[in-house]
């Protein structure tokens, strides 16, 4: 087969997405910076909640896109915590698209990437929590 069917994030999608994670976020009480991108690590949808972290907004975005390019989800290698050489490496061999800081989780429907989300603001655990809330969302509604 020369071709494949892809399945394909909406705009819709990663509005339910987002809305998911930012209510989440809410509850938490935590501001949070959540971007959506699709499976290219194209930026799809972007929220800044009031009151968070201006420095989080390239990190939100960093840990979506990286999340997506890898097909799992940011952090640690399974070797450990990351290194201060590990990271500056994965962030200058990759053009600054990818990242160990937890909080960013890829998107899967039918064990294919259809895309990604990062949070960022909080202590990494809660990132985390913040974006399952919306990888949640997307396991509700995908067919």
């Amino acid at each position: 087969m020369l071709t494949r069917q892809n399945v394909r994030l909406t705009l819709e999608g990663a509005r339910a997405i987002l809305a998911a994670a930012e209510a989440r976020a809410v509850e938490m009480k935590i501001p949070q910076i959540i971007a959506v991108v699709d499976e290219g690590a194209h930026l799809l949808i972007f929220a800044r909640m009031d009151g968070a972290k201006l420095s989080s907004v390239e990190v939100a975005i960093t840990k979506a896109r990286s999340a997506a390019l890898r097909r799992a989800p940011t952090g640690p290698t399974p070797a450990g915590e990351p290194t201060v050489m590990n990271s500056l490496g994965l962030a200058l061999a990759s053009d600054d698209r990818l990242t160990p800081l937890r909080g960013g989780l890829p998107l899967m429907v039918d064990g294919q990437c259809v895309g990604a989300i990062g949070v960022s603001g909080g202590p990494e655990a809660d990132d985390v929590t913040v974006a399952q809330a919306g990888v949640d969302a997307l396991a509700r509604f995908a067919i």
